[in-house]
């Protein structure tokens, strides 16, 4: 069995990426600080509690574990708390990924995938955002994303270390299962915030009433964490068979409204959500929408999760979980 070495894989996507790689013949071992991910996802490989900006257990790992390939999800991922802390994201972002890389460098390690965002992007003024989109961003935490995908380049000419960079939109649902799922505290993300709202009984702020949408709230693209995970694995044969980098996005390639959201949840939990809508927030871009025939077709990727109320059910199913329902 190939092992893999996984930065943040207690987190939300690195969880459900280390179960689909073991299904897929791999072995993850987890390397986590724990400061957003949770121990007890950590259940299809080994287990070492540590920070990437630990140069000297970063190497004594590699040398022990020689993995094949880095999947590297650790990092700060709050837009807003990037803007208020941006040494925070700086430093996790993009010197703890340095140390990462020399570490590598120090080990031959040769394979990186990386997990970066459509943050780098902005506010794009096309709908559909593809490859050749101009790289834009408007935050910390967008140009963290894109600072590192610019170093893997450099590193890649430099050192020969291949990269993939995946380019997330909106991550979404959770493990079918219901073995693990998504724990921010408080939730981050849309549909987990619309859900456990609903489970409190308290009203959702809708951020701006009036945008160029079909319904006049934000458009945007929800890519279920699985159809996610198995991008990864794809991601990895790929570029180990081409010995090639590439930056993939990664989306349905299909829009909702933020109200959309909230009538399929609504249809899901069989009851009415409150909400309201209020003034805009600064810098939400109207529209993200994946342009993702590149991915499909580089990849042979397909989406298994395309009905947003599957995303919106394994998440409720999740919420239950977590307040002691049983899941569905």
């Amino acid at each position: 069995m190939k092992t893999v070495f996984v930065t943040g894989g207690a987190g939300f996507i690195g969880s459900h990426f280390c179960k689909i790689a073991r299904l897929n013949g791999y072995n993850p071992v987890t390397f986590d600080n724990l400061s957003t991910g949770h121990k007890e996802f950590v259940k299809w490989g080994d287990f070492i509690q540590g920070d990437i900006h630990d140069y000297n257990l970063l190497i004594n790992s590699f040398k022990k574990y020689k993995p094949m390939a880095i999947f590297h999800f650790a990092g700060s991922i709050e837009v807003g708390e990037s803007v208020i802390n941006p040494y925070k994201y700086y430093d996790n972002n993009i010197t703890a990924t340095v140390t990462l890389l020399k570490a590598m460098i120090e080990n031959n390690i040769k394979n990186i995938i990386f997990s970066s965002s459509a943050a780098i992007f902005g506010m794009p003024d096309v709908k559909v955002i593809n490859e050749n989109t101009k790289e834009n961003p408007i935050n910390p935490y967008g140009r963290t994303k894109l600072i590192t995908e610019n170093i893997l380049e450099d590193f890649n000419k430099a050192y020969g270390i291949n990269y993939t960079a995946l380019r997330y939109f909106n991550a979404s649902g959770a493990d079918p299962d219901c073995e693990i799922g998504e724990t921010h505290e408080p939730p981050n993300h849309i549909i987990p915030i619309v859900l456990e709202k609903y489970k409190k009984g308290e009203e959702i702020k809708v951020f701006g009433g009036n945008w160029n949408t079909r319904d006049g709230t934000c458009l945007r693209d929800y890519i279920h964490v699985n159809d996610l995970a198995r991008a990864h694995v794809l991601a990895l044969e790929k570029m180990v068979i081409n010995n090639q980098s590439q930056k993939i996005n990664l989306g349905t390639g299909n829009g909702f409204t933020v109200l959309e959201v909230i009538k399929n949840a609504e249809k899901v939990v069989n009851g009415k959500i409150k909400y309201k809508v209020v003034e805009r927030r600064k810098g939400d871009p109207e529209s993200l929408v994946c342009d993702n025939k590149f991915a499909r077709e580089y990849l042979n990727w397909n989406i298994e999760f395309t009905d947003i109320k599957d995303h919106i059910l394994h998440m409720w199913n999740w919420v239950n979980k977590k307040y002691d329902f049983k899941c569905n």
